[in-house]
């Protein structure tokens, strides 16, 4: 096995393991295909737009970031956000202004070594967010998987008999496939296994009829080479960033495609055969030049990504050489493909995307938090709550807001514990800081010792504040009328007053 190197290795080391990254590059590609098409069309911009951000992230990202194994490309967990942002700023064009902002913010973030900044969020909120996103991906897609996307949910009633079927064997393929002796085949992944028979019945059952599968059914790609991509593609509308409204999109797109990038990067690093450590601040920038470019260029915004970088590693690659392989077939298919990538049916693709979003709100995901207890479930259930009926950030704000809730609740609880010393005396120690916040629980621990006890109160070693001090002091200049003796040990009670205790 070679020897890992550090973080910051020069770009030659790219080439170390050329033959089994290329492999994984190949592998990590035909997963990728289907997803940046899914993910673009269900964040509501064209195809293409989905390939360009996953070639932006091909090939720039491995340059500029230390990441041995991790991909990036666009991320199914900004499609509410861009599909919000869309209608709220008039469409596409200000959007990809917004996505470019988004990634200047996300290179000052690095530079400003922010990199740590998503520890700070709870891992339920995280859940939560991630869970509501699933949740909005499927119910997005389903209308797709229908074959009634323009007519909306109202339509649901009236599926096309075409495109529910090639969305059904397409999604039954890609959870049976793992399972087949085909699974084990690294250059044939469930995505494509999936979308291949999708497409392949979808050709079988014809245009016509009523189980045919229209030609607006399709994938619809550019022909004609560079020149034929590049008039496909939508143009950022920079006039735009005039605009307050595209600033606070590109910061909420910034917020979200950093933390999915570094939750990511954590990830992968684990996955790691050879444990190395990724330079979180290192990504940032990396990440940030990425989006930049993928903004200008008419794609989506890109993160790295756990289905990629897990596809990565579980084929093999070892260094950045697989990412930047990917990118490079991912370039090929954008401009040279489009005639072949037209075969895939819609409902193909939103069979990969909705599976994509069942994964992030998996049953056995919300049973264990449900096993954690209310202080971990209550926060992750108020965060998808809030985030499927108003707003993500808001959702994420009154998750935090939870979670600070909980914390602070448990820190107050049972901080002044009562215990009873051979000779019968009543101990009351401190178990945790006393703060302010625990100050009526350490009331009522006061308030219930009964009277003639002899006491020992002990904060030795402990913080205590000026308002728990206070309480102390009243407790202890009441004693005489309650014919208590009171001794206080590891508490300077000098300047509290007994009298100002409330």
């Amino acid at each position: 096995m070679a020897r890992p190197l550090p973080p910051g290795a020069p770009l030659n080391t790219l080439f170390r393991h050329p033959a089994a990254d290329t492999v994984a590059g190949l592998v990590v590609f035909l997963v990728a295909v289907p997803l940046c098409l899914g993910i673009a069309m269900a964040s509501g911009f064209p195809p293409a737009s989905g390939l360009v951000a996953g070639v932006v992230g091909g090939l720039v990202v491995p340059l500029l970031s230390r990441s041995s194994l991790s991909v990036t490309g666009p991320a199914a967990g900004l499609t509410a956000i861009l599909l919000a942002q869309q209608a709220r700023l008039g469409g596409i064009p200000p959007l990809l202004a917004a996505i470019a902002v988004a990634g200047g913010m996300q290179l000052l973030l690095g530079a400003l070594r922010g990199g740590r900044l998503a520890d700070l969020v709870p891992s339920a909120v995280i859940r939560g967010m991630l869970a509501a996103i699933g949740v909005t991906i499927v119910l997005k897609e389903l209308p797709v998987a229908m074959g009634v996307s323009a007519g909306g949910w109202s339509a649901l009633a009236h599926p096309q008999r075409g495109p529910l079927l090639v969305s059904a064997v397409a999604m039954a393929v890609l959870v049976a496939w793992p399972r087949t002796p085909l699974g084990g085949i690294r250059v044939f992944p469930p995505a494509l296994a999936g979308v291949l028979a999708g497409s392949l019945l979808a050709a079988w059952l014809g245009p016509h009829g009523a189980w045919g599968v229209s030609e607006a059914q399709f994938v619809q790609l550019p022909a004609g080479g560079v020149d034929a991509v590049r008039g496909a593609l939508p143009v950022p509308q920079w006039g735009a960033l005039r605009r307050p409204a595209v600033w606070e999109a590109a910061a909420l797109i910034a917020a979200v495609a950093s933390l999915e990038s570094l939750l990511s990067l954590q990830a992968i690093d684990r996955l790691d055969p050879l444990r190395r450590h990724s330079p979180p601040n290192r990504e940032l920038l990396a990440q940030g030049a990425a989006n930049i470019v993928s903004g200008a260029l008419g794609g989506l915004p890109v993160t790295a990504v756990i289905v990629r970088g897990a596809t990565n590693v579980a084929a093999g690659g070892r260094e950045r050489l697989a990412a930047l392989v990917h990118g490079a077939l991912l370039l090929l298919a954008l401009t040279t493909l489009g005639p072949l990538l037209h075969h895939i049916p819609l409902a193909a693709l939103a069979a990969v995307v909705i599976q994509v979003g069942a994964r992030l709100v998996a049953p056995s995901m919300v049973r264990r938090q449900w096993r954690l207890g209310a202080t971990q479930f209550l926060p992750f259930a108020i965060t998808v709550a809030t985030v499927l009926a108003l707003d993500l950030v808001l959702g994420v704000l009154l998750g935090l807001v939870a979670g600070i809730g909980f914390v602070l609740y448990e820190n107050g609880r049972r901080v002044l514990v009562a215990t009873r010393d051979a000779d019968g005396v009543l101990r009351l120690r401190f178990r945790r800081d006393g703060t302010f916040l625990a100050k009526p629980g350490i009331v009522a621990v006061l308030d219930g010792v009964a009277d003639g006890e002899r006491v020992v109160i002990d904060g030795t070693g402990g913080y205590i504040d000026h308002d728990v001090k206070e309480a102390i002091a009243a407790f202890v200049a009441d004693a005489p009328h309650r014919a208590l003796t009171v001794r206080v040990e590891g508490i300077d009670l000098a300047h509290a007053q007994g009298g100002g205790a409330h």
